[in-house]
């Protein structure tokens, strides 16, 4: 999501910031923002009563927005990241950790924005993880750009203030908005911040969590949060046509390799096998009883 047509401003050196909303609750999307300016109008930008989001209320965040939104002297840009995407870069075999999640993020705005043509000579930008080695891994990536990357950059520099609502205000609005995918019964949307340590938050997993299925996918089913919500799931075992090099699983008659959910980020509790296999052959009686067997070439 970009904010407008490219403008007159946006062909002389400009600055950007960068900064995130919803990087540690266990729900929702991971928002990136970037704003971004004519270094010319950094001095003006300074007087926009711009701060760091977390410490303004909900109704001061959607004004300094909208304000932003309509000043034609100011370019701004949103990387939405959904919860599935988190779940599924961070469980998957060869993981994608939440700092890089991020740092890509962050170098997908400011590409996007080169491309759109702008001329973007300097970038500054809420670290996540060491300032240095990011710093090096920005300036790697775009050599003409001069990068600052600073711890509670968001409060230092009125351009990241300024990134930072943009984040804040389009998370709260995607929450607000979110339409719910699963279709059970009592599905309720009173899921508080969405922070671990949230009582409410707490309570709306304990309601909602499936002994089978998890969670909803508003949850980000990474987070070690959603282990101590799975001590008395189900043990499902499936075939993998992909033999597990980590071991994971175990090899049913066919050669095949079954794997279970304690085996993709989940904890599980001890089941009787042939109360969750069917069979000690590792083959669900269903297809034992009807012969049927996996078959790639017909």
């Amino acid at each position: 999501m970009t904010s407008k047509i490219l403008p007159q401003w946006a062909s002389k050196p400009c600055a950007m910031g960068i900064d995130e909303a919803g990087r540690g609750p266990v729900l929702g999307p991971m928002v990136y923002g970037c704003l971004y300016c004519a270094q010319s109008y950094m001095k003006t930008l300074a007087t926009l009563s711009f701060a760091d989001s977390k410490t303004l209320k909900e109704e001061k965040r959607e004004e300094l927005f909208e304000t932003l939104k309509t000043n034609d002297s100011i370019g701004w840009a949103v990387d939405v990241i959904d919860p599935r995407e988190l779940s599924a870069k961070m469980l998957k075999k060869n993981k994608i950790n939440l700092n890089e999640i991020s740092h890509d993020s962050a170098m997908g705005l400011i590409d996007r924005v080169l491309k759109m043509g702008v001329l973007l000579s300097e970038v500054y930008i809420d670290t996540v993880g060491d300032p240095g080695k990011y710093e090096m891994k920005l300036s790697k990536s775009f050599p003409s750009i001069k990068f600052v990357v600073a711890k509670k950059a968001d409060s230092l520099y009125p351009v990241v203030s300024g990134a930072s609502i943009v984040a804040k205000v389009t998370r709260d609005r995607a929450l607000r908005e979110w339409v719910l995918d699963e279709t059970a019964e009592n599905m309720q949307r009173n899921f508080g911040s969405g922070y671990p340590g949230d009582p409410q938050t707490k309570a709306w997993l304990e309601n909602h969590k499936h002994h089978v299925f998890g969670f909803p996918t508003l949850v980000r089913f990474s987070w070690g949060t959603c282990n101590s919500y799975f001590k008395d799931i189900a043990e499902v075992f499936w075939e993998s046509d992909n033999l597990d090099e980590d071991g994971g699983g175990r090899n049913n008659n066919n050669g095949k390799r079954q794997l279970k959910l304690s085996n993709v980020g989940f904890t599980t509790s001890k089941i009787r096998s042939e109360e969750i296999e069917s069979s000690g052959k590792g083959r669900s009686r269903f297809f034992q009883a009807r012969k049927l067997e996996h078959l790639t070439n017909f």
